[in-house]
């Protein structure tokens, strides 16, 4: 995990729209960016429902949720669609962004060995520098405990 205190990595990806998102676009903000190992899975929509229900609170906070996943942008749009999600999902399908804040590499499952994303989540204070750091997230009630670090 990268540390609490230093300046986040930062990126530009296609959202599920297709279009180029900017971390650098959202100066001034807090930015919840979390990582999710794959659209449409069990955890993962539980994770991102969670962040949906959780807007107006966030939005209180003008807080800006960015979720990233190595998905390609045609199952993230499917993802957005099935689930009403109404922030930017990420494409990062070479796990480079995800490499950068440490939430990517070899995983095991069901024997087989790949790589892939780990289920982290950093909080970021509007000048882009990370003040709070998650690993290894349980979906459930994450929403709520990033929206009191907030």
């Amino acid at each position: 995990m990268l540390d609490v205190g230093t300046d986040a990595p930062t990126f530009e990806l296609e959202n599920q729209h297709g279009e180029t998102v900017s971390l650098d676009s959202f100066a001034g903000q807090p930015v919840v960016v979390y990582f999710y190992p794959r659209a449409n899975t069990e955890g993962c929509t539980v994770e991102a429902c969670e962040f949906r229900d959780a807007r107006p609170q966030l939005e209180d906070h003008d807080a800006v949720v960015l979720g990233i996943s190595d998905d390609p942008v045609s199952d993230l749009a499917e993802f957005a669609d099935d689930y009403d999600l109404d922030f930017h999902l990420l494409s990062d399908e070479d796990g480079s962004v995800s490499a950068a804040y440490d939430s990517y590499g070899e995983k095991n499952m069901f024997g087989n060995t790949f790589d892939g994303v780990f289920r982290n989540t950093y909080v970021l204070d509007g000048d882009g520098t990370i003040v709070a750091a998650y690993e290894g997230v349980d979906p459930e009630g994450h929403a709520d405990e990033v929206l009191a670090e907030l």
